[in-house]
């Protein structure tokens, strides 16, 4: 079977005996309630779902299984020593709920690498679309594409036990996966490369192949993709990709078919493509202003300005974390290891001192705090890697270890097709008059 997969199923057995006791003993019990300016605005703040795989604290930001980011960085294998964690330490952890051993994270690195081969019709269905179509559009397209090998949609096609869902699940997980990064170093190379491509690495781990296929042999770059991939991993279950690739995967929707919806979401300017919209946002500062390297007062007026024209600063703010997102931190400690005078790191830096003293005055924001994307354009922009638009394509090669590791535990632990009540105003103009009991 696989010694992952092994320790997956019996972590998945037991944790099904222990919700079905949870909710023998306690399924009628009440999490919370349901406001009426909930419903209509984005469902936000009410408990709907389980994903086990992090969990979203508004003092300390995302915790994979109870660890902080800090703590994963001193605790996860490395490449290189005091080097930045494993991708693949942190996808173990969050499938089987135990930090892994260096030998742990060399299994997940040698079974990505045996399953990485990308069929040659994934790039013709690349190859069909025009060379200006945006990245991730492509890369949606190659996964797609790719479901053509699922091994879900096979054995469900010939009749399987819902209690062996899981088993072509994981399998399908750990393709996927293992071939993300190939996929989205074809599509870099061929938009903004002449289409000239570059074999994988058999012998570099899963974020150290991608910089080497995406052209970009600088250990320190090969270091930034370990990290990125780990902090953009996960984000609760909420957030729309996230939650997209729950929802059609609730309705037996085989792992390709799923993690394409998730991506289709994260596509979107609110959610994953915010990363390339803050690079874009300090490009045209940076044109405005005439400089490379603005001060602080000019990047105050600036910022004033933004506000004053009813846009938002992209970067800032989020719906839950009350402080500094950790992931915007650790990107900042990373730049002052590799690039510590970098113009455009010491850009955003100074946008970081600037920025929430403005949003503070204003006194409607609860959170003025740097999200993750404030940071991570700068360090990739350091390396020569300026095609923002494919900012969102790495975002979404990270996001597959968290939504596809919570889609391995949605099978083994038997979750139904997700379908909540919706209701219309005119039933609630009618309940708030006490002529409709739809919610009593």
């Amino acid at each position: 079977m696989g010694i992952i997969k092994e320790r997956f199923k019996l972590k998945a057995d037991a944790a099904n005996a222990e919700i079905k006791d949870l909710l023998k003993e306690h399924g009628n019990k009440k999490i919370g309630e349901v406001t009426l300016a909930q419903i209509y605005q984005g469902m936000r703040g009410i408990t709907g779902l389980v994903s086990e795989t992090s969990l979203l604290d508004a003092q300390e930001g995302i915790r994979f299984r109870g660890y902080s980011i800090p703590e994963l960085q001193k605790s996860l294998p490395t490449a290189i020593p005091n080097g930045e964690p494993l991708p693949e330490g942190l996808f173990y952890l969050m499938l089987i709920g135990e930090l892994p051993t260096e030998e742990d994270v060399h299994h997940v690195t040698n079974v990505w690498q045996r399953r990485s081969h990308v069929p040659t019709h994934v790039f013709k269905a690349i190859d069909a679309l025009p060379i200006s179509t945006h990245p991730m559009t492509m890369f949606v397209v190659g996964v797609m594409a790719l479901q053509t090998e699922s091994d879900f949609a096979r054995e469900y096609a010939k009749g399987i036990s819902k209690k062996d869902y899981w088993n072509p699940t994981y399998d399908d997980v750990m393709d996927l996966i293992a071939r993300l990064p190939r996929i989205a170093a074809y599509i870099y190379r061929r938009k903004y490369k002449n289409n000239e491509h570059i074999q994988p690495d058999g012998l570099l781990d899963w974020a150290g192949n991608l910089a080497h296929m995406m052209g970009f042999e600088d250990e320190s770059f090969k270091e930034l993709m370990r990290l990125y991939m780990t902090i953009h991993a996960d984000h609760e279950g909420g957030n729309v990709s996230a939650h997209a690739t729950h929802l059609v995967g609730s309705a037996l929707s085989d792992p390709y078919l799923s993690y394409a919806a998730g991506m289709n979401g994260l596509a979107g300017p609110l959610h994953g493509l915010a990363n390339q919209e803050v690079i874009k946002w300090i490009f045209e500062m940076q044109k405005e202003l005439g400089t490379d390297n603005p001060s602080k007062e000019q990047i105050e007026d600036y910022v004033k300005k933004t506000i004053a024209a009813g846009k938002v600063v992209p970067g800032y703010g989020h719906a839950v974390l009350r402080k500094t997102d950790p992931r915007f931190t650790a990107q900042m400690e990373f730049g002052k290891k590799h690039m510590p005078d970098d113009k455009l790191v010491n850009t955003v830096w100074k946008i970081y001192e600037t920025v929430p003293p403005i949003l503070q005055s204003l006194g409607k924001i609860k959170n003025p705090w740097p999200n993750v994307d404030a940071h991570s354009g700068a360090l990739l922009v350091h390396y020569g890697l300026v095609e923002y638009e494919f900012y969102t394509v790495l975002f979404a090669v990270s996001r597959a270890l968290g939504v596809l590791a919570n889609l391995c535990w949605d099978r083994a632990l038997g979750f139904p097709i997700e379908r909540p009540k919706s209701v219309t105003t005119s039933a609630v103009k009618r309940w708030l008059k006490g002529e409709d009991e739809i919610w009593e």
